[in-house]
């Protein structure tokens, strides 16, 4: 007889997202989905497990074992990168896992996919995917109404929000959508830390420069869902009703934080959220309820940011009290035409490096994000890019190369352009819109092919972490373990398929 309700699954991925960089240098993240869904589960006193693939070093096979072990009403995968808008890559890793979970099994134990690229195509998923069940949407009452189903509690599927299956007939049928959770504290009351082994888990290697011993003292806390922009480039909004955000309250995450700090020792602490400062009162408030627990100044936050909502000054001294310390702000692209171009251009009217150069010099260190291959971009373009990174000289860039991820308004641009997209006939598929993978395709432009788009970014990153003023600036911020660990890092090459194999990106 079967006794667990649910388990969400991480399935494994990070080695054939990542590489080599999988081993020491790439984060291992807390499922923040799968510990918020799976609380809302527990309050309603249903019992779940979570098996994060990830963080046990798991196989494909092993995590298929361990399910059909457990032997849940449901296996619920959740597939979500480290960022939530990259699940697409991850799908491969999930496809394994489950399709040896069936051999297993006999198909006796029921699959539901769940994450980003699902919801954002549903149809595509339930078609050529081995799970026998698709969410389209946020999650929660989609899973809750199929245990419920599953045990006969239930007796018509239709009933079941955001669903996508087959009848009995083999007819693709679907479900009209769940309704978005609006009040967070009560509907989703925090993560279920105590499912999680938190000594597991690891920080990026950036959020602990000048104290790198401490990255597994981590974890990422959720305090808001959703983003009310329309960047063109993002999917993030696929498995929501419109874009909006929603908050939990000041008080709850100040809570959490308390939670973290003294039941977990846990003082790095990463906030997922697509923007978490964008409303001051919201952010203020939040900052008040970390201070008050006394911890402000152990903690070593990173939270994202953009340039145009960096104004308030009173905020940002708030945030640093708070413990927030790095900002990892979206510049993407030093040319407005290319910004304007991806609907990134409300901050055109912002001096981007003053903005950067305030925040500081107020003692906050700068995570930037470039984006090389937008569509208008060519090599002149994305050299202005580069030569904008190394004037700005942040403590850390991520340099990436655009990728039109299902659910965004790029990837029907690209269709209707008829780019090749990884999942096309002659592409890598689904793992192909890594950044960091050997099967890597990003975007093509206008001007610059895929191949070149890629060849730039890896030669971009090269070129920064290589600097000798970089370097310099490190070894002054924070000590020669850090130059260090970052000379260590830059030696690693990633290998590009169109460098070893005869493809034509």
């Amino acid at each position: 007889m079967k006794t667990i309700d649910a388990v969400f699954v991480t399935p494994p991925s990070r080695l054939a997202v990542y590489q080599g960089l999988s081993n020491n240098l790439a984060a291992i993240e807390p499922p923040v989905w799968s510990s918020l869904i799976a609380n809302y589960l527990i309050k309603k006193n249903y019992t779940v497990r979570i098996l994060d693939a990830e963080a046990e070093n798991l196989t494909h096979e092993q995590t298929a074992e361990k399910i059909a072990k457990l032997d849940p009403h449901l296996a619920v995968f959740m597939i979500y990168g480290q960022q939530p808008s990259a699940s697409t890559q991850c799908m491969p890793g999930g496809n394994k896992t489950c399709t040896k979970l069936n051999e297993l099994s006999e198909n006796s134990i029921n699959t539901l996919v769940v994450g980003t690229h699902a919801s954002a195509l549903p149809e595509k998923t339930i078609l050529e995917e081995p799970y026998n069940y698709v969410c389209q949407g946020e999650g929660p009452l989609t899973i809750i109404n199929l245990i419920d189903f599953i045990k006969g509690k239930i007796n018509d599927i239709k009933k079941i929000p955001g669903l996508w299956y087959k009848d009995k007939d083999k007819n693709i049928s679907f479900n009209k959508s769940a309704k978005m959770f609006e009040q967070l504290d009560k509907d989703l009351p925090g993560q279920a830390w105590s499912l999680l082994d938190m000594t597991k888990y690891k920080a990026h290697n950036w959020h602990t420069f000048g104290r790198l011993t401490s990255r597994e003292n981590y974890a990422s806390l959720q305090t808001s869902l959703g983003c009310p922009f329309k960047c063109t480039f993002c999917c993030i909004n696929a498995p929501f009703d419109r874009n909006t955000i929603r908050y939990w309250s000041p008080k709850h995450i100040g809570s959490q934080v308390k939670l973290l700090v003294e039941k977990y020792k846990i003082f790095n602490i990463k906030i997922p959220d697509e923007m978490f400062v964008l409303n001051p009162k919201q952010v203020s408030e939040t900052c008040d309820e970390i201070i008050n627990t006394g911890y402000g100044n152990k903690l070593n936050f990173w939270a994202y940011a953009r340039i145009d909502t960096l104004e308030d000054d009173q905020m940002l001294k708030k945030m640093l009290k708070a413990g927030i310390r790095w900002l990892g702000l979206g510049i993407e692209s030093s040319s407005k035409h290319v910004r304007s171009g991806v609907i990134k251009g409300r901050f055109d009217n912002f001096n981007i490096e003053a903005i950067v150069k305030k925040v500081r010099d107020m003692g906050f260190y700068v995570g930037a994000n470039y984006i090389f291959g937008l569509p208008d971009d060519n090599i002149d373009s994305m050299k202005e890019t580069l030569d904008l990174s190394l004037r700005i000289n942040s403590e850390w860039s991520n340099f990436y190369s655009a990728m039109a991820y299902p659910g965004s308004q790029l990837h029907l641009m690209a269709k209707k352009n008829k780019w090749l997209l990884p999942e096309d006939k002659n592409g890598p598929g689904w793992i192909g819109y890594s950044q960091h993978a050997y099967e890597t395709l990003p975007l093509r432009t206008e001007h610059v092919k895929a191949s070149e788009v890629l060849d730039f970014r890896d030669k971009a990153f090269d070129v920064y972490f290589k600097n000798t003023n970089y370097l310099s600036m490190m070894k002054k911020t924070f000590d020669a373990k850090t130059v260090d660990h970052l000379n260590e890092m830059s030696s690693y090459k990633l290998k590009r398929k169109h460098h070893k194999e005869d493809v034509s990106y």
